[in-house]
């Protein structure tokens, strides 16, 4: 499932998760064919026997900002991220041989600081550059290093705060912080949940995970307050809240984890197994918390331990269900996502191809296909071709004015 382009965190969220929908749906599907082999969806990235599959971010940024800055700017960032938004796993090393809990499902399995691999020697910054847009203005920034959440909070913070990160790499005000070893220093906090461990600074300073995020939230606040996006009524409508609860998340990490379990996902997920363990007096190599990690990841709400809490109210959510539940048929309003959706529901039929930068139609009377390009990703929104589509019920004469031909198809 790959979801739509958004401009905000919260949106990110609601179409993530509508993915989860699109998959749970599938599997209901398949369940229902007494012919078919029982077939079942889990929200995680890894089959604890060193087999790792991605969950991949991508955000737009400008062309003109040097690479380099990219990666000094993110590397120690990525590196403790994974305490406000990993999934948490059970057992260490690549194939789970360790007994024990970690932090990220996927930090074990990076072994680069920098590269293109996204499957063998994967690296902390993956440097595949694909913009599904006009090339020489934008480049896409593929991140490989995140786990897929449940949490909302967790992947809402995933989201918010690393757009935050990028827009003061953008601005030239990134922390100037170089970690001794990143790739040691990923698997070092994964390992500690604690969040105790001090990592090595090439300018003799040790800090811990917690050190590294506030610094980067202290720099992305001043950001926010002298350009004036994190102001709570005149802002951007999101900065702030992404602040208020980057911050909030930090604190309970440090003083509070029980209220953090309510929301963060790793700690969510140990304090289940915890319970668990207590109860039953099980170690960390028992077969049985294997099952329990795994059915955290469940995509079927009467089986999944994560919605299970969600159920309860102890995970916090960040949007309503009828809003995801609507993601999964409507497109967001603000990018070029709105344009392609809704030539697919209006005009299915004569659509023989949609991919990022362009749509494809096939229309009776044309004699050739109709490609319309769309690599601008803030054009094609309902603001710009709402009203287009609310006057055209057939895909002829809407491509007609679209493309700036008669109401009618030209001749062959």
């Amino acid at each position: 499932y790959s979801s739509p382009e958004v401009t905000n965190p919260r949106d990110a969220v609601t179409w993530d998760a509508a993915g989860d929908l699109v998959g749970l749906a599938a599997v209901r599907r398949l369940a229902a064919d007494p012919a078919l082999p029982p077939v079942n969806l889990y929200k995680n990235n890894t089959d604890n026997k060193s087999v790792s599959y991605g969950s991949h971010e991508n955000y737009l940024m400008p062309r003109s900002v040097p690479f380099g800055d990219i990666v000094r700017g993110l590397t120690p960032f990525f590196v403790s991220r994974q305490v406000v938004c990993g999934a948490g796993r059970l057992g260490l090393g690549q194939d789970s041989s360790i007994p024990g809990f970690q932090i990220s499902q996927r930090a074990d399995f990076f072994e680069a600081e920098v590269g293109l691999e996204t499957t063998i020697r994967r690296p902390i910054i993956n440097t595949r550059d694909e913009p599904h847009s006009t090339a020489d203005k934008y480049r896409r920034l593929h991140v490989i290093i995140g786990d897929a959440n449940l949490s909302q909070v967790s992947n809402y913070l995933k989201f918010g705060t690393t757009a935050m990160v990028l827009s003061l790499i953008e601005a030239g005000l990134a922390p100037k912080i170089e970690v001794y070893e990143p790739v040691a220093a990923l698997k070092t906090v994964s390992h500690d949940t604690s969040l105790t461990a001090k990592l090595r600074l090439l300018d003799g300073r040790r800090v811990t995970a917690l050190d590294l995020q506030w610094i980067y939230h202290e720099a992305a606040a001043k950001l926010a307050q002298d350009t004036g996006v994190g102001d709570a009524v005149d802002g951007d409508g999101h900065t702030h809240e992404v602040l208020e609860r980057w911050a909030s998340v930090l604190t309970q990490l440090d003083s509070d984890r029980a209220a953090a379990a309510t929301s963060v996902e790793w700690l969510a997920k140990l304090s289940l197994l915890d319970g668990y363990r207590q109860r039953d007096g099980l170690e960390w190599s028992d077969a049985r918390l294997g099952l329990v990690d795994l059915q955290w990841a469940d995509i079927r709400p009467e089986k999944g331990l994560y919605y299970r809490l969600l159920s309860r109210n102890r995970m916090q959510r960040v949007v309503d269900d009828a809003a995801i539940a609507a993601a999964v048929a409507e497109p967001p309003a603000d990018t070029r996502a709105f344009f392609r959706g809704k030539c697919i529901s209006s005009f299915g039929k004569d659509v023989v191809g949609a991919s990022w930068d362009s749509v494809i139609f096939d229309v009776p009377g044309y004699g050739r296909l109709q490609r319309v390009p769309t690599r601008e990703p803030l054009r094609g929104t309902k603001a710009l071709t709402g009203a287009l589509f609310q006057r055209y019920r057939e895909a002829g004469p809407f491509l007609g004015e679209l493309l700036g031909h008669n109401s009618t198809p030209p001749a062959a």
